[in-house]
C-alpha cells in the first residue's frame, strides 16, 4: 500500500541528523490540527506560540463525549517548561486544574492525584497528566538533543524516543519530509507521532484515532495504518520472544485442577498436553520420557476465562491473555482493524485470546460513535445485519444513536439468520422496549436502570447516561416499573452484561486516591501509568454529588443481587480493556452473592457453554489446552486469581513474569520451574 502518499526513505533508523535547537524562535505562530476518529472529523487542536508562551485549545467529541482542554506553557530558552497551566474537562466530565512550575531551584506540580515537588539544579521535563497531545512536539525538541534519545522526567521515570520511518511528500507546491516516532517509558504502550523537517508536529496517531495537521486530513487512514503496523510489529516481536511452542509434549505436575461440575479442586495431579489439546490427566508423579515438565508447586489450574465485553486491540489482547483470559467477545470495533488482528492471532503472529465478533450498528446523529456500520434508516440497519452475517459475525450490537423503533425489524432479521442480538438502549427508548423487541442480552446495567429514572424526552446520547445515575438512590426497586422490567428479563431468558467494574470506577473513584479495583496492582505499573488509577472519571461538584454517586453504586449492586436471585444470567465483562480490571469485575461478583467457585465457573465453563465453545471452559481430556495457573487457592481467597504464573492457549505457553518487564510492569510471582 502507499502510506501517506510518501516515498519511504528509511525504516527504524536510530539517529536524526543535525536536529534544530529547541529554541522557540523557530516555532512562532498558529498551528491548526483536525481530530479524526474512525475517518470522521470530531474536533480540533489549535496551538499558538508567541514569544516564550504556547497556548493550546483542544476539543473533540466522539460518542457524545470527549475532553475539552486549555493549556498555557511558558518555556525557557532551551525549551523546558517553567510554568504549565492545564484546565481540563475529561471524557467523562471530571474537572482537572493541573499546574507545574519551576523557580530555578525547585519544581512543583499539582495534578489530579495530588501535589509534589523536587529540588533541581537544572530544568527537567514535566510529563503532564491531563494535557493535549501537542506537548509531544515540545518534549520531542528536547529529547532529540540527547545522543541516546532518552530524557528523565518528572514526576519520575525516563522516556525513550525511537525513530521509525522517514517519508517525502511529492507535490508541485509542497516539498515535505515527515518522520514518525515512538515515545515509550511513560505507560505500558508507546505513543506514535510524526514531525516535519522543521521539527513541527505533523500528526499524532493510533489505529483508531488521529490528530493531523490541517490540510492533510486525507492522510488520516494511512496514518492509522502506520500506527497499526507499528503496534503489530511491536507485538509480533513480543510473540516471537515470549511465546513458548514446545516441540515435545508438556506435563504440568503438582497442580490442583478446578472442576466446574463439583465446584471443587482435585487432588494433586498432572496434566499432559499434546499439541493444542489435553491428552491426559494423571497422578502428579506420572512421567514419560521426552516431555517438558513444569512444576506447579501445588498451585491451582483453571480453564481460560472469557472477557465478554472487549474492544480488542494489540495490547489489550496480549495483557488479557497474560491475565488468564483466553477468549474475548468483541463488542464493537473498527471492522478492518479487528479482521487484521484476528488473522494475526489465529496465525500465531500475535498473542491474544480467541475472538467472537459482534457487529456494531450505530445510528447516524451528531452524537454517534464512529465504529462498525453507521446507518440512517431501518433498511440500512437491516442491511447491516446481513453484511455482518455474510462476514461471519455471530451477532450484532445496537448502540445509543440507533432509532429504537427499528429494533424489532433488526432483531427479526438477525434471528432469521440465527444471529445473536444485544446492545445499549437507544436514546429516547427503554429496556422494556428492547426486551420486547427480542434482545438476547442487555449491555451495561445503567442502560437498563436509566429507564426507571429518566423522562421519555431525555437524551442518553450525551453524558446524561452517567450523570442521571445520581437519581438512582431514590429508586424503589420494588416498584411496578422495576418489577415489570425484571420479569421481562426472566420471561424472555435474557442475560445482563453489567460491566460492574466500570460503574465502580465511574461512581466511586475520586481524585488522589487509587481506584478500589487497582489497589492490588497499581504499584506494579509504570510510575506515570499509576496516575490514571488515582484519577476520578466523573465530575463531582458537591458533597451531594459525592453522596448520590456512592449511593447509586449501592443501588446498582442491589439490583444485580435481585437479578441473580431471579435466575438472570450475569455475563462477565469490563469494557475497560480486560486484564487486571477483569479480575476486579469477577471479584465484585462476591458482592452479588457468588462464591469464588461459582465465579470461576461463570467466567469459564458457563461462558463457554453460552458461546457454544464445546472444546473450552474446563480442563478435560480431549479439550483445547486453554488454561492458567495461579500459585495459591482462589476458592479460599479470590484475590489469588490475580497472580498468574503461566497461561496456555492451545498448547502455546506464556509466562507473565518474563513478559511484564517489556511493558514496564513489575512481575507478581516467580517463574515456574521448567525442566526440558
Amino acid at each position: 500500500m502507499t502510506i501517506l502518499l510518501f516515498a519511504v526513505i528509511s525504516l527504524f533508523s536510530c539517529k536524526k541528523e543535525n536536529p534544530k535547537t529547541a529554541s522557540l524562535a523557530n516555532y512562532q505562530g498558529q498551528e491548526n490540527f483536525t481530530v479524526i476518529y474512525g475517518s470522521n472529523p470530531v474536533g480540533y487542536l489549535k496551538a499558538n506560540t508567541v514569544g516564550d508562551t504556547v497556548s493550546i485549545d483542544y476539543d473533540y467529541k466522539n460518542n457524545g463525549r470527549g475532553p475539552t482542554i486549555q493549556e498555557k506553557i511558558v518555556l525557557d530558552k532551551n525549551g523546558f517548561p517553567l510554568q504549565w497551566d492545564i484546565l481540563a474537562s475529561t471524557t467523562f466530565g471530571n474537572i482537572i486544574n493541573e499546574k507545574y512550575g519551576f523557580d530555578g531551584s525547585v519544581a512543583r506540580w499539582t495534578d489530579a492525584t495530588g501535589s509534589g515537588e523536587e529540588p533541581l539544579d537544572a530544568p527537567k521535563w514535566y510529563y503532564n497528566q491531563s494535557g493535549s497531545p501537542y506537548s509531544l512536539i515540545l518534549l520531542f525538541r528536547n529529547i532529540i538533543q540527547s545522543p541516546d534519545y532518552t530524557l528523565p522526567i518528572l514526576p519520575g521515570g525516563t522516556l525513550k524516543l525511537t525513530e521509525m520511518e522517514k517519508f517525502t511528500y511529492p507535490s508541485d507546491s509542497i516539498s515535505l519530509t515527515i518522520t514518525t516516532y515512538a515515545l515509550s517509558g511513560a505507560d505500558t504502550h508507546p505513543t506514535y507521532f510524526a514531525t516535519d523537517e522543521n521539527n513541527r508536529l505533523f500528526a499524532y496517531m493510533s489505529p483508531t484515532f488521529v490528530i493531523v495537521r490541517e490540510g492533510f486530513e486525507k492522510e488520516e487512514k494511512n496514518l492509522r495504518e502506520l500506527a497499526e503496523n507499528y503496534s503489530s510489529q511491536r507485538f509480533e516481536k513480543l510473540q516471537q520472544d515470549f511465546a513458548h511452542k514446545y516441540d515435545k509434549n508438556v506435563r504440568i505436575i503438582n497442580v490442583r485442577i478446578f472442576d466446574p461440575y463439583t465446584l471443587s479442586l482435585s487432588e494433586l495431579s498432572s496434566v499432559l498436553i499434546e499439541g493444542e489439546r489435553i491428552k491426559a490427566i494423571e497422578a502428579t508423579d506420572a512421567r514419560s520420557r521426552d516431555e517438558i515438565v513444569i512444576d506447579g508447586k501445588g498451585g491451582t489450574l483453571m480453564a481460560g476465562m472469557y472477557e465478554m465485553h472487549a474492544h480488542t486491540g494489540d495490547e489489550s489482547a496480549f495483557l488479557s491473555l497474560l491475565a488468564g483470559i483466553t477468549s474475548f467477545r468483541d463488542m464493537g470495533n473498527d471492522n478492518e482493524v479487528l479482521s487484521g488482528l484476528i488473522e494475526k492471532i489465529n496465525s500465531g503472529q500475535l498473542a491474544g485470546p480467541r475472538i467472537h465478533r459482534l457487529g456494531f450498528i450505530e445510528g447516524k446523529s451528531p452524537f454517534n460513535a464512529n465504529n462498525g456500520i453507521i446507518v440512517s434508516s431501518e433498511e440500512e440497519a437491516v442491511a447491516a445485519v446481513e453484511t455482518y452475517h455474510n462476514k461471519g459475525f455471530y451477532g450484532v450490537k445496537l448502540y445509543n444513536s440507533m432509532n429504537g423503533d427499528w429494533a424489532p425489524a433488526i432483531v427479526k432479521r438477525a434471528h432469521e439468520l440465527d444471529m445473536f442480538v444485544c446492545g445499549h438502549v437507544p436514546a429516547f427508548s427503554n429496556a422494556d422496549a428492547m426486551l420486547n423487541a427480542g434482545f438476547d442480552e442487555m449491555t451495561h446495567i445503567n442502560q437498563t436502570m436509566l429507564g426507571w429514572v429518566l423522562e421519555p424526552h431525555e437524551d442518553t446520547r450525551t453524558l446524561l447516561r452517567l450523570t442521571a445515575l445520581k437519581r438512582l438512590p431514590d429508586l424503589d426497586l420494588k416498584s411496578q416499573k422495576v418489577q415489570e422490567t425484571l420479569n421481562l428479563f426472566v420471561k424472555n431468558k435474557v442475560g445482563i452484561d453489567p460491566t460492574l467494574v466500570i460503574h465502580e470506577v465511574l461512581l466511586l473513584s475520586r481524585n488522589g486516591g487509587p481506584w478500589s479495583g487497582a489497589t492490588d496492582f497499581i504499584n506494579h505499573m509504570p510510575l506515570n501509568a499509576q496516575r490514571k488509577y488515582k484519577t476520578a472519571l466523573s465530575k463531582i461538584e458537591s458533597p451531594e454529588d459525592d453522596r448520590s454517586y456512592r449511593l447509586a453504586y449501592v443501588k446498582i449492586v442491589e439490583t444485580l443481587k435481585i437479578m441473580k436471585s431471579m435466575g438472570i444470567l450475569i455475563i462477565p465483562g469490563t469494557d475497560m480493556g480486560g486484564s487486571f480490571l477483569y479480575h476486579r469485575e469477577l471479584e465484585l461478583y462476591q458482592e452479588l452473592g457468588f462464591t469464588p467457585a461459582e465465579i470461576i465457573k461463570l467466567a469459564t465453563f458457563d461462558m463457554a457453554r453460552y458461546m457454544g465453545d464445546n472444546d473450552l471452559g474446563s480442563i478435560e481430556v480431549g479439550k483445547l489446552a486453554d488454561f492458567f495457573l495461579v500459585p495459591e487457592n482462589p476458592l479460599k481467597d479470590f484475590k489469588a486469581i490475580k497472580k498468574v504464573a503461566l497461561v496456555s492457549k492451545g498448547g502455546t505457553f506464556y509466562y507473565p513474569t518474563e513478559i511484564y518487564p517489556a511493558f514496564d510492569i513489575k512481575p507478581f510471582v516467580e517463574m515456574p520451574i521448567i525442566s526440558e
